[in-house]
């Protein structure tokens, strides 16, 4: 077995060229191999297109090599955070790829003809997130790790104070939106759906032809109704003009690449209602498209006659003049939260929210209460209610608070964030349904919907083997730690209730004795977590794959000060291994400091965890002792660099993500010369312990001595990987001793 180290995009690319090195040089003393796989959005896109490339210019398709490795027991993969492009991300990498010779095609907004339809569908696999769901083929454990949270506790990162009249809020619907439309079945025998339109005069258009479904396996549908939406949004953008409150909406376009991003295009159209009823027509001539967001939108301006320009402006900045207050993503820069849709995702900006009072940024770089629009109800109440409790009982304490590890509900692409292929913004009035293919051309309908012009309709699965696993890995947590396991599902949704079925009959076959095991909707199962946390006791938060990357973010903000210091295990059902490096997203205003100063703020604590565990897991797996020590050495390390201050700052000047790396090299190497198990493993690394010490002050100055001047990486989503190796590995003594040893 040998360690996948992922390469991926934005700051935790660039901190790979740094760290990769010094695992390379620890890993083969204790004879583990470690390769590299370079699943960046840029390579992923070149991917796609070895037919228009050069031999030279082509790149292995490095996901679909991993994503079958993930279904193997020899997974032992390293997952550090990616780019989940958005339209405008995918367009922008699309063109520096062009313009570095790489003959791929335009993003192709209307596809014509077959090659057009082609490159979309080329395109479409590549936008919004399209790794976590081929690489995670297990369900997930996440949690604070020991060290991480003593550490928490003793140096307690700021929270903001609550006011008991804060008018802060969430907004939801009430109705016509996915949880109110929501059926759901489970299919008894293997079988091949289709999905279909069938308009008014009966006319029938197939939507997807062919859905395989396993015996067991839940199938859901739903409908988010344009007229309801609207009527939403245009409500609540009153209502935020009426109470003096920012408005802001929160979203997940990354991920919900499909849907999302039609609700953001939405919510910029009804705040600028004005603009695009009288102005509509013309902004679509020239490929103005809201769902990109008001960004998107000012950037096709450039294209229309100077006077109709200048009309369409005037009117955008008389809306800001008379309509609420928007929060805003960016003060100094005057971008706003509806500027693009990939700035706000609402599992990094609810909880960032929170954090701050429960308040968001204005334009005059000002905190103000908010109204936080969530447009679907299925999962609004943990933000609702969370806003709620820190209204009544103020900020949560770091040094007291209880701790909220995650078993989520992911494999095989469970439940929404597995529906982009099943998808449909409806193009006309009628009925969409599932139908069983009865193989005489017949059909059983199993699930139905009317559906008007607009409406958002989508399709999920979740299969019955990673629901029995996750049940299984739950009640295992719960053992391990002794802490309540709650299930957060809702007996009147209709998804939840079929899950619940097979919950039930998989605790009934479960060791639960003397193990505290609830179920819980939405609402009552925040309030229940909460309060335990306020108490300063831990809750095992037993959710679906959304819920899971909601509350790994909200809880670890909370309580950490940040989601990339989780300890994120996904135990492969087939055996093998994928250890992922924190929830922190890839940082891409990390990147524009360094090229601006030099400075990498990035902190790879995320990395060292996911690599110490990956170590032990190897161990384990191939029967090497020396993997073990050195995963627990680094564990050693990482809990020394936390206790010595040594993460990174995020002033230029003083140590970054380099200067960690050195740090953790040096107590890495020190934990391996003293350990006591393998005398010969200690000599080798006895000298190189030393060599660091000796050389740490002028390690530290060469690294901090470069900050402060522009660097030039050679692009942005593809990166010159020479010049990165430069920037990332600047102090000749440090590469010496790494090099030599």
């Amino acid at each position: 077995m040998k360690v996948i180290y992922t390469y991926t995009d934005e700051a935790p690319a660039l901190a790979t060229h740094s760290f990769l090195p010094i695992v390379e040089a620890f890993a083969g003393k204790a004879g583990v191999d470690v390769e590299t796989r370079d699943i960046s959005l840029a390579a992923r896109i070149l991917a796609q297109f070895p037919h228009r490339l050069t031999d030279a210019q082509r790149v292995p398709d490095s996901l679909a090599e991993l994503g079958e490795l993930a279904k193997t027991s020899a997974a032992n993969i390293i997952k550090l955070p990616n780019i989940s492009a958005s339209i405008p991300q995918l367009k922008a990498a699309i063109a520096e790829l062009k313009s570095a010779g790489y003959d791929i095609p335009e993003y192709p907004e209307d596809p014509q003809t077959d090659e057009e339809r082609g490159s979309r569908a080329a395109y479409d696999a590549v936008k919004g997130s399209a790794v976590n769901p081929v690489l995670r083929e297990g369900n997930s454990d996440r949690r604070a790790p020991a060290s991480v949270k003593n550490f928490a506790r003793k140096h307690p990162h700021s929270m903001g104070k609550w006011s008991a009249d804060s008018a802060s809020h969430v907004a939801t619907m009430t109705d016509g939106d996915f949880r109110h439309s929501e059926a759901s079945v489970t299919i008894g025998e293997p079988a091949e759906l289709r999905i279909e339109h069938v308009a008014a005069d009966g006319t029938v258009t197939v939507l997807k032809p062919s859905l395989p479904v396993q015996a067991g396996e839940i199938v859901d549908a739903a409908v988010m109704r344009q007229n309801a939406l609207n009527a939403f949004l245009a409500e609540q953008i009153a209502d935020a003009k009426a109470t003096g409150v920012l408005f802001s909406v929160h979203l997940k376009a990354t991920m919900m690449k499909v849907s999302d991003p039609i609700l953001f295009g939405h919510a910029v159209t009804q705040y600028f209602a004005d603009v695009f009823d009288r102005y509509g027509e013309d902004l679509a001539s020239v490929g103005a498209d809201p769902n990109d967001g008001l960004a998107s939108v000012l950037t096709a301006l450039s294209k229309l006659p100077a006077e109709k320009r200048e009309a369409i402006e005037k009117g955008i900045t008389a809306t800001y003049e008379s309509g609420p207050s928007l929060a805003m993503v960016d003060s100094d820069r005057g971008i706003t939260n509806l500027h693009v849709p990939s700035d706000v995702i609402v599992d990094a900006s609810m909880p960032a929210a929170i954090r701050s009072s429960g308040q968001m940024w204005n334009a005059k770089g000002e905190l103000q209460d908010a109204k936080f629009v969530i447009p679907d109800s299925s999962y609004a109440a943990l933000y609702a209610e969370t806003v709620d409790f820190c209204r009544e009982h103020g900020a949560f304490d770091p040094t007291t608070m209880g701790t909220t590890p995650n078993v989520g509900l992911m494999a095989q692409k469970a439940e929404e964030y597995g529906s982009h292929d099943k998808t449909f913004e409806i193009a006309a009035a009628g009925t969409v349904r599932v139908v069983r293919n009865d193989g005489d051309g017949s059909g059983t309908v199993l699930l139905e919907h009317e559906v008007a012009e607009g409406d958002v309709w989508r399709a999920c699965q979740t299969k019955d083997a990673p629901i029995r696993n996750w049940v299984e890995l739950a009640v295992s947590r719960a053992r391990a730690t002794g802490a309540p396991a709650v299930f957060w599902l809702d007996e009147t949704r209709g998804h939840d209730a079929e899950v619940l079925k097979k919950v039930r009959e998989y605790l009934a076959d479960a060791d639960t004795d003397s193990l505290t095991i609830e179920i819980l909707p939405v609402a009552e199962a925040t309030r229940y977590t909460l309060e335990r946390a306020k108490r300063g006791e831990d809750t095992i938060s037993v959710t679906g794959n959304v819920l899971r990357d909601y509350l790994t973010d909200l809880f670890p903000i909370m309580e950490l000060g940040t989601s990339a210091k989780m300890l994120s295990i996904v135990p492969l059902m087939n055996g093998g291994g994928l250890f992922e490096t924190g929830a922190g997203g890839s940082a891409p205003k990390h990147v524009q400091q360094l090229v601006k100063e030099n400075h990498l703020r990035w902190d790879s604590l995320g990395e060292f965890l996911a690599l110490a565990v990956s170590l032990e897991f190897l161990a384990e797996k191939s029967d090497n002792p020396r993997a073990a020590l050195l995963g627990r050495a680094l564990d050693d390390a990482t809990g020394k660099l936390l206790e010595d201050g040594k993460s990174p700052s995020r002033k230029v000047g003083q140590l970054d993500n380099r200067g960690s790396h050195f740090y953790l090299a040096l107590y890495w190497a020190q934990a391996m010369a003293e350990q006591p198990d393998d005398d010969e493993l200690a000599k080798i690394f006895a000298p190189l312990a030393e060599r660091l010490a000796a050389d740490e002050a002028t390690i530290v100055g060469e690294l901090n001595g470069v900050q402060g001047t522009p660097v030039d990486l050679g692009g942005y989503y593809y990166v010159d990987k020479a010049r990165a190796d430069e920037v990332m590995r600047p102090s000749p003594t440090f590469n010496a001793a790494i090099t030599e040893f």
